[in-house]
């Protein structure tokens, strides 16, 4: 029988299986690896566990403590450094902060803020409890102290959360047991959008074939898609008539979209193309704009060039690349 706590979690079968064997057998492992792309469960799955792990077998599930504010739970996510302060993405989205630009990490202060954690008794569970979120991000300095504290975790179980065990060290991989998390079906992914009040997304079958199953991933793309212009869209769904068009398009694309903007909606446009005569050479237009842009190439350029490729129905070995490089003496990227 499944427990409660996981009683509204759609999919994720073979995951909650084992953690709820681990507690039959009171067997839980001192580390365990949840590996699965974004947006699909796993960090849901781990909050339910923890409730598990912090509750009294004996007391009814209506008197279990919830694991907010738990003294016996550590939860870590990556962090931005602000001003000499250690600021994760939850609390700048509620300080109503700017984004940095560098990427947040787990960092070697975060890793030596479990060790304190650990080197304390339990007050209430049986255990100590700590979760490291998107352990992807560690730096390496952080890897290293997170390695020595998982070959002695002490009275405590850790969960590492991360994409892949390609992104993480063979180390830290080989002393936790994978967990591992699988996309949603397409009947799954409609159920959770609907629970969560998306539904609208249904209705966008690139939003969809974009997230692959992640439903975290489709509310996100989701996001994106509607800070985006409608005039925009629409201009870039219909192959340029004109060269003038082209240009045009390019401008406004340039003058209204960021560079994150930008590359989201090559991405978009890739699974737009691809669902509306499934042929591969607007997918090989698309694929080298976005590598363009990630070198630095100038966008209204990239731009021109994609929507003029576009417009003249070039073959795969056209000459986008040529004339990239050429202009703007870009690196070839083949």
């Amino acid at each position: 029988m499944v427990p409660t706590a996981f009683a509204d979690i759609v999919g994720q079968e073979q995951a909650i299986q084992l953690l709820t064997q681990a507690m039959a057998l009171d067997r839980i492992a001192p580390a365990y690896l949840f590996v699965g792309t974004h947006g699909v469960g796993r960090s849901r799955v781990a909050r339910a566990f923890l409730d598990l792990l912090v509750a009294d077998p004996l007391d009814p599930p209506q008197h279990h403590p919830r694991r907010d504010n738990h003294p016996d739970i550590l939860w870590i996510e990556p962090t931005y450094r602000i001003q000499g302060k250690l600021v994760t993405l939850s609390e700048l989205a509620t300080q109503g902060g700017k984004l940095p630009k560098a990427r947040p990490q787990i960092r070697l202060a975060q890793i030596r803020q479990i060790t304190q954690f650990l080197s304390h008794a339990p007050w209430q569970a049986s255990r100590l409890l700590v979760v490291l979120d998107q352990v992807e991000t560690l730096g390496e300095a952080a890897a290293n102290g997170l390695l020595k504290t998982l070959e002695e975790p002490g009275q405590a179980t850790l969960i590492l959360i991360a994409p892949s065990t390609e992104t993480l060290l063979p180390t830290l991989v080989s002393r936790c047991q994978r967990i591992p998390f699988d996309r949603l079906s397409p009947a799954q992914m409609e159920q959770v959008l609907t629970q969560v009040g998306q539904v609208e997304i249904l209705e966008h079958p690139q939003i969809l074939a974009m997230a692959q199953g992640s439903p975290g991933a489709a509310i996100l793309h989701w996001q994106q898609y509607q800070t985006i212009p409608a005039g925009l869209f629409q201009a870039c769904q219909v192959k340029p008539e004109s060269l003038q068009t082209c240009l045009e398009i390019a401008r406004q694309l340039d003058s209204e979209l960021d560079p994150n903007a930008q590359q989201w909606l090559l991405d978009y446009l890739q699974q737009y193309y691809w669902l509306q005569d499934r042929q591969s050479y607007p997918l090989k237009v698309f694929e080298r704009a976005k590598q363009c842009l990630q070198c630095y190439a100038q966008p209204r350029l990239v731009w021109e060039v994609t929507f003029l490729d576009l417009y003249e129905g070039r073959n795969q070995d056209a000459n986008a690349g040529i004339r990239l490089r050429s202009r703007d003496n870009i690196p070839d990227l083949e």
